[in-house]
């Protein structure tokens, strides 16, 4: 149980990618880390792209980012939806300040863009927003996962055992 005593927050909203979403959950959760759901209101079940439902813990304004170790960002529909939210916005911002682990995959690059914390990272997504992470000042790289210091991306579901092997050695090392 490598990540005992960690405790990470994971955003969703509807129309999230579930893969996206629960397979980096339930990967936390075996090696002992808590994580916890935050969407716009606790206690909501939110649905996901292919149905599934996973059930918020505490709202986006409850979330305190001190009492977290890391940050996952579901991709989907759902980026869209959650980085309208300042509070969300204010969340990535401040674990980026403390180099504390960001994850994000597939379309969740729309929510570290709108946090405009991307400006000289090397990062992945689905090609599908490229353009969108380029130019809010990413270095672009076609590749399944990529690791820039606490910022860990991916571009799609195929790649999650990729994405989580490496986010799991960053929250390790944090």
């Amino acid at each position: 149980m490598r990540l005992t005593g960690k405790k990470v927050l994971s955003f969703v909203h509807h129309e999230f990618e579930d893969l996206e979403l629960w397979y980096p959950i339930l990967r936390l959760r075996e090696e002992g880390a808590q994580v916890e759901l935050a969407g716009e209101e606790a206690g909501v079940d939110y649905i996901g792209k292919y149905g599934v439902p996973a059930t918020s813990d505490l709202s986006y304004g409850e979330a305190l980012a001190k009492e977290y170790d890391a940050i996952l960002v579901p991709g989907g529909w759902a980026p869209d939806k959650i980085r309208r939210f300042p509070e969300v916005l204010e969340l990535v911002c401040y674990m980026d300040d403390q180099k504390k682990p960001i994850g994000q995959i597939c379309h969740a690059g729309w929510v570290l863009i709108s946090a405009n914390i991307l400006k000289g990272r090397k990062v992945t997504s689905t090609p599908g927003i490229k353009d969108d992470m380029v130019n809010a000042g990413a270095e672009w790289l076609d590749k399944p996962v990529v690791v820039d210091g606490h910022l860990v991306s991916s571009q799609r579901p195929p790649d999650l055992p990729d994405y989580l092997r490496e986010f799991i050695k960053v929250l390790e090392k944090d």
